[in-house]
């Protein structure tokens, strides 16, 4: 079950609204031109109100809806001239009987061949003697001389020139202002011979272009803003295109008493719509109908009512009315027990979706998608039974919008023998019980977590994680981060162990931590760092870890046989000098095991430096 991220005509959040109303402002003065903007963040809906306008408008005979995606064009060609050769030559496809005509068809399309060849001339000048340019001027022009070889000849040039003159007779020579208000005219008279009364134009996707594709399609739209019977929609995060604005006029003043950026866009878009977040309601609505349409689809004619059952209540959602399990139950009838754990799913998740992604639409569908994938990951790989949606989706909130508090149940939990992290159930029964407050452990998880907002928000969620093996859960994240390395089982404990990694000052700085530390615990350090140490590959100089490991032996004597076990465990012909000294050991039967390992060494022929260092040591103690 994934649920597909692309615009849609249905309507899962009553957003239709937006597009009748976008429709009817348009319609109530057809011969008018006006450009309306639909904005809205990234995700927001924007190009599923623009579907929905040109859905609702396929069917009407006098009106020509034509989309237009800027970002589809990027890299391909001038958008702006690919703007209007798109929207003229979209009219001539519907209306084919036009391009047969010798009226403003042929003229209009004349004017267009012009436009490209100034801008692939870098805007040629006319000659206003013979309509065409000179041999020196159509050398700039790619396409006319492309297949020259690299040295076109005189004739060459002089025959290209008379091959382009053909774009314009020597009386039709203007000036480029007067060649595009010679194409505003043509273009009215082209709509004329079409019989349309409004020609309605959309542009999706013009902020995910680079800023000079956007600022060029921009200019494209002004270009028909003063052309009767057009109406633009343009789709478009405002900051997006604002900052293509910035980015395209450097030379604009940054600040200051106007917003030139913000200016030069509503001079543009005549009527604004913004499209709102979603709240808790309408975000728990949308979650219910997504999650219900990928068990039963899309298409299924229960489903339709659903929705318009969920419609009716987003119309009044400050009244709090969520989809409920009776209003499933009318909509879907026998279907509706094949749903419910998507109901108790949309009910657990909603409110903190709504608040976590801001009520945008894209980013709860893509939360959704990644529940549902990992849901279908741990089915695929066996232990589907020991994955429950509800408990997936209560981690995953904490994981996406709390990744600190996530980081620290996932090393609890991944550390603990059973998977069950001990601090959510001290968390749980604190608020689930007021009247006797729980004792938490000083530096304890449970103690921090009680005193966040958003951690109790959380784990006052349905359903209670505090007696849940947290194991399979964790396994399944594994896209994001391995919970089951020897680091990540140490807990709280990792951070102690990266400290002594590093060198003896910083260790030096950990001494009161160290000494704090319970045995279990020391032991659980020591033989993290020896496993550290031992993954070193050059071990001829001291290794990180080595002073870590001195320091919390010195701080914990019960680990000296741990420490002698790991020295005589080392390879003697492969091992420097470090080894030797450095050690803090006080228990006899230590001592002697360690005198006896400086024997040993110190007639180690294959290493010199060590049997010498060996020596050394027995001397001194001698």
């Amino acid at each position: 079950m994934i649920l597909v991220d692309n615009e849609t005509k249905i309507d899962l959040l009553n957003n239709e609204a937006i597009a009748l109303t976008i429709i009817k402002m348009m319609r109530e003065r057809p011969d008018k031109p006006v450009t309306l903007g639909v904005h809205g963040d990234w995700g927001a809906g924007k190009s599923s109100v623009l579907e929905m306008i040109e859905s609702s408008l396929k069917d009407e005979k006098k009106i020509l809806c034509i989309k237009f995606n800027g970002w589809r064009f990027q890299g391909f060609e001038d958008a702006k001239i690919a703007l209007i050769e798109g929207i003229v030559t979209s009219l001539l496809d519907e209306r084919p009987a036009l391009s047969k005509a010798k009226g403003a068809a042929k003229d209009i399309l004349k004017r267009i061949d012009y436009l490209k060849a100034a801008k692939r001339g870098g805007g040629l000048i006319w000659n206003a003697t013979t309509g065409m340019p000179s041999p020196d001027q159509i050398e700039t022009v790619v396409g006319a001389v492309k297949n020259f070889g690299k040295n076109p000849s005189k004739e060459d040039l002089e025959g290209a020139a008379k091959q382009f003159s053909g774009l314009l007779k020597p009386a039709e020579a203007r000036r480029m202002p007067e060649e595009i208000e010679g194409f505003r005219q043509e273009f009215k008279k082209l709509l004329d011979e079409a019989g349309i009364d409004q020609l309605v134009v959309l542009i999706d996707d013009l902020d995910r272009c680079l800023p000079d594709t956007t600022i060029e399609t921009l200019e494209a739209i002004r270009l028909f803003v003063f052309s009767e019977r057009t109406a633009f929609v343009v789709g478009a995060d405002e900051a997006m295109v604002e900052y293509a604005v910035r980015r395209h006029f450097p030379e604009l003043p940054a600040s200051g008493p106007h917003d030139y950026a913000r200016n030069y866009l509503e001079k543009l878009i005549q009527v604004p719509f913004r499209i709102p977040a979603l709240g808790d309601t309408e975000t728990r609505i949308y979650v219910t109908l997504l999650l219900i349409g990928a068990v039963i689809g899309d298409e299924d004619e229960d489903f339709a009512k659903l929705i318009s059952a969920g419609r009716e209540k987003l119309k009044r959602p400050w009244e709090s009315k969520p989809l409920d399990a009776a209003a499933i139950k009318e909509a879907l009838g026998e279907k509706a027990e094949d749903v419910q754990e998507m109901l108790a799913l949309s009910d657990q998740i909603g409110p903190m979706l709504a608040s976590g992604t801001k009520g945008n639409p894209r980013q709860i569908k893509r939360f959704l998608n990644a529940l549902l994938l990992r849901k279908g990951i741990a089915e695929a790989r066996g232990f589907g039974d020991d994955i429950q949606l509800p408990t997936l989706g209560k981690l995953m909130l904490a994981e996406r919008f709390m990744p600190t508090e996530f980081g620290q149940i996932a090393a609890n939990a991944a550390s603990a023998g059973d998977g069950i992290c001990k601090d959510i159930d001290l968390l749980e029964k604190h608020l689930s019980d007021t009247t006797t407050p729980q004792k938490f452990d000083e530096g304890s998880l449970a103690e921090e977590w009680v005193g966040s907002e958003i951690m109790q928000e959380w784990a006052s969620l349905e359903p209670k994680l505090g007696a849940t093996d947290l194991r399979p859960y964790l396994f399944v994240a594994k896209d994001r981060k391995d919970y089951f390395t020897a680091s990540s089982k140490l807990g709280r404990l990792a951070e102690i162990v990266e400290q002594l990694l590093g060198p003896k000052i910083t260790v030096s700085s950990m001494l009161a931590d160290i000494r704090a530390l319970t045995a279990p615990d020391a032991a659980s350090v020591f033989e993290e760092l020896r496993s550290h140490i031992m993954g070193n590959g050059d071990l001829t100089k001291r290794p990180p870890g080595a002073d870590g490991i001195a320091a919390l032996v010195e701080a914990h004597p019960v680990l000296e046989a741990n420490l002698l076990d790991f020295l005589e465990g080392l390879p003697q012909d492969k091992i420097g000098i470090w080894p030797t000294g450095g050690w803090v050991i006080k228990d006899p039967a230590n001592m002697a095991r360690f005198d006896l390992l400086m024997a040993r060494w110190s007639s180690v022929a294959s290493n010199k430096p060590l049997q010498a260092a060996a020596t050394a040591i027995r001397k001194a103690k001698k």
